[in-house]
């Protein structure tokens, strides 16, 4: 970020915005691989000119990790038994294609969460693994707030909770004043001020809007503002 605005000449902003995950583009384009319900290659890289696919992690990681991942990224109770699917189904043929793991997947989770397909969880968790979503979120959450003008504000859209975590902890740390022990002889109004403040409490799409765009219904907007 700060070499993209220091080559326009750009010290500081006004806003940012930041609307993690995946796009509609990306997510209705199969041959990028993201959905389950378009057949394509088992791709999901969002720079898909360098790195390892999905396609190459599903058929090469043991299947301890393939359970690790399953269940830390997708918080997918079944993560053991979609695993073991994986290893078992990976042992007769490669797994190339998104239809392949979907149904692989489909055969593993015993209940479907109502209007969810069985793979979601599985299919959020390889590309969040694939692309490290997370690390990317948390090196550019500082970075953000540190090109922020005074009163300029850093607005966030997520759509898991991972992710919602991560931004609603760096909001609260950024937020909180410097902690003292006890009885030192400084003054509150003496103390470093906060670099954020909160700005209201997380806003969630209204039932109107998600009856417009489904996508919408899992999105958390999470604001603060530069001090």
């Amino acid at each position: 970020m700060h070499e993209a605005l220091a080559a326009r000449g750009i010290g500081e902003v006004a806003g940012v915005l930041l609307d993690i995950g995946t796009s509609s583009p990306q997510l209705d384009d199969a041959a990028r691989g993201f959905s389950f319900s378009r057949d394509g290659p088992l791709d999901m890289r969002m720079d898909n000119s360098r790195g390892a696919t999905a396609a190459d992690f599903v058929n090469r990681a043991e299947e301890s990790e393939l359970r690790e991942v399953i269940s830390e990224y997708g918080e997918e109770r079944f993560a053991k038994q979609v695993a073991a699917a994986i290893v078992a189904a990976r042992r007769l043929e490669p797994i190339r294609t998104t239809r392949q793991l979907a149904e692989i997947v489909g055969r593993s989770v015993r209940t479907r969460e109502p209007g969810q397909h069985p793979a979601t969880r599985t299919f959020q968790a390889l590309r969040i693994h694939v692309n490290q979503e997370l690390e990317e979120l948390e090196v550019t959450l500082p970075q953000a707030a540190s090109l922020l003008a005074p009163a300029g504000r850093l607005a966030v859209v997520s759509f898991h909770s991972l992710e919602d975590r991560i931004v609603k902890n760096f909001i609260r740390e950024r937020s909180t004043a410097d902690r003292l022990p006890r009885g030192v002889p400084v003054r509150a109004k003496d103390l470093p001020t906060p670099q954020l403040t909160a700005v209201g409490r997380a806003i969630r799409a209204s039932e109107a809007e998600v009856r417009r765009n489904p996508r919408a219904r899992s999105a958390v907007l999470r604001v603060a503002e530069k001090n």
